[in-house]
């Protein structure tokens, strides 16, 4: 049952990236052009010694997704980037996520009370949207082109996902805090307590975490917005995708041959 599921999970990821492709694409690539124009022109209103020391050898790589040649080109096109190369990255997240929901489906499914297939997929989309999309979002929001220095990718990455690690492990304490706590008092009880749990521990680790504002004076604060808005968006669409599509196809592989039982019996 764990492969099917398995393969089910990657199938319904691959739906949910293709869904999530086309809404990049409508909506998140216009904000991505309009930044990479803004950091176009700034580079050009630099001085003429600034802008040679910028495009000296050393610092040629520190931007690979936008960097240029001394012909002024970029090394990967535009229309590479917002084509097949946005289309392939989308594509293997969503499939990638696919499969290992499929894998928290298989151990959740029967312990989340009386919920089925589909109740328990979305569920767990609910809780995985919240905590691995919003709840990092509310602490280090994507930025578009032309925003964050590229000498930081690497702290800026592990402190996205360490907060991404604190909020599945929140999470799960929660939910097993809710379990343990529903027979003393009550499921509604226990549930506002593990909720109450989980919001401490995020706040706590909200205000500990350091945080990054590298925003360039001048850039357009709607562009920002919309940029942002997109890029939730995009997670959010993946993951509703991703319950709903995979609770229907679990629940073809897991409820229909019992109810063909019962209506045979």
């Amino acid at each position: 049952m764990i492969r099917t599921l398995l393969i089910r999970g990657m199938i319904a990821g691959l739906v949910a990236g293709l869904i999530g492709f086309g809404f990049a694409r409508a909506f998140g690539e216009p904000s991505v052009a309009r930044a990479i124009a803004f950091e176009e022109q700034h580079e050009e209103a630099q001085p003429a010694h600034e802008h040679e020391h910028e495009h000296a050898p050393a610092d040629a790589s520190a931007n690979a997704a936008h960097s240029h040649d001394h012909g002024g080109e970029d090394v990967v096109s535009r229309d590479t980037q917002a084509g097949l190369g946005l289309l392939t990255g989308v594509a293997v997240f969503g499939t990638a996520l696919g499969g290992l929901f499929s894998l928290v489906f298989a151990f959740a499914y029967g312990r989340l009370g009386a919920l089925r297939a589909r109740g328990t997929a979305a569920l767990l989309a609910l809780f995985g949207f919240v905590s691995v999309a919003i709840v990092p979002f509310l602490k280090y929001p994507p930025n578009p082109p032309a925003v964050g220095n590229a000498e930081t990718i690497g702290p800026r990455t592990a402190l996205f996902f360490g907060m991404v690690a604190i909020s599945l492990a929140a999470a799960v304490f929660a939910v097993r805090m809710q379990r343990r706590m529903a027979a003393r008092h009550g499921g509604w009880n226990a549930t506002l307590i593990a909720v109450a749990a989980y919001v401490v521990v995020i706040a706590i680790a909200q205000v500990a975490l350091p945080g990054i504002d590298e925003v360039p004076a001048g850039f357009s604060a709607s562009l920002l917005w919309n940029f942002r808005v997109a890029a939730i968006g995009i997670q959010a669409l993946i993951w509703t995708t991703l319950g709903l599509v995979f609770g229907a196809l679990a629940a073809r592989e897991l409820e229909r041959p019992a109810l063909r039982r019962m209506a045979a019996a």
